[in-house]
């Protein structure tokens, strides 16, 4: 490796390690449309939708796609009646799920809603192209009194209780953010959607220096516990597609080894990938180290 990070000895300066442990669920791991069926019973046909728990603080939810249905009734049957529901973008994959997420319309219950937006005026307009009487029944204003909106931007950080939230943009027709969620020392990366950050035969996946947009996202990364990416192509599919928003498992082995971070989950899969396919990817992946590299499995939890 030809570049190193300063903070690549695990966590970041002014950090420590204590208190309870971050969980992640995956609700959905599909990306660009939901492929129910018996070719992806084993993996999951949702899109895109994930929950983080950690001690102390309210559920988080990572993007709103189909999986959210079943998040959501499942957040009803808890004595808790407050969350969190952050969007990295409006694309309608990652937003399919919002019109059945139950807690919207639970009376006394408090759903915050942070969307990239300039403000939270912008954030409701946004979700209101969507929610607007035409591409589906319910509109803004049929929502429970408890709903809010919120607005982020990159570089910018929100405090939820004891989660810290940072936001990254990435690069996605549209436009797209990543988020690092740290909480009792320990860091989850969730960087979906987003094609590379250098052209091919540049960068850290051709072993060379980073070019500057990858050291942003490198020092993003580093010492993050986990790291979730979109790896919705291969590396052929993805020259075809370069311009799509979306990157490969190479890719994102290469920047994560850049950053020093040794846990990868391959995320946002291939509608076209079957349960097949993607056991023979993970069988691919299942002896890498540096980092070490798993398949996002839809009703898998992972804990750091």
């Amino acid at each position: 490796m030809l570049w190193s990070s300063d903070a690549q000895d695990g966590v970041r300066p002014g950090t420590s390690r204590h208190g309870s442990s971050v969980r992640v669920t995956f609700w959905g791991v599909r990306g660009s449309i939901p492929t129910p069926g018996s070719d992806t019973r084993r993996w999951g046909g949702n899109s895109s939708c994930l929950e983080v728990r950690h001690e102390g603080a309210d559920p988080l939810v990572l993007d709103c796609g189909t999986g959210a249905r079943g998040l959501g009734r499942k957040l009803l049957s808890e004595p808790g009646r407050s969350l969190d529901l952050l969007f990295t973008h409006l694309h309608m994959d990652h937003v399919f799920g919002l019109p059945f997420f139950l807690p919207i319309y639970t009376p006394g219950f408090d759903v915050r809603i942070t969307v990239p937006a300039f403000s939270p005026t912008d954030a409701r307009a946004k979700l209101a192209r969507y929610l607007n009487g035409v591409y589906h029944p319910t509109r803004l204003r049929d929502l429970a009194d408890g709903v809010t909106f919120h607005a982020i931007r990159s570089g910018r950080s929100l405090s939820k209780g004891p989660l810290q939230i940072e936001a990254l943009s990435l690069n996605h027709p549209g436009g797209s953010l990543g988020y690092r969620v740290t909480g009792g020392g320990r860091a989850v990366a969730y960087i979906t959607d987003t094609a590379p950050f250098a052209r091919p035969g540049e960068g850290v996946e051709a072993d060379q220096s980073p070019v500057a947009p990858e050291q942003r996202v490198i020092a993003f990364l580093a010492g993050c516990d986990l790291i979730i990416y979109d790896t919705m192509y291969s590396r052929e599919e993805y020259l075809e597609k370069m311009t799509w928003g979306h990157s490969y498992p190479e890719y994102a082995a290469a920047l994560c080894r850049a950053a020093g971070c040794e846990r990868l989950v391959l995320f946002h899969h291939l509608p076209d990938d079957s349960d097949d396919e993607l056991d023979r990817r993970a069988e691919q992946w299942s002896t890498h180290r540096e980092p070490r590299v798993e398949i996002a499995r839809e009703g898998q939890t992972l804990v750091v």
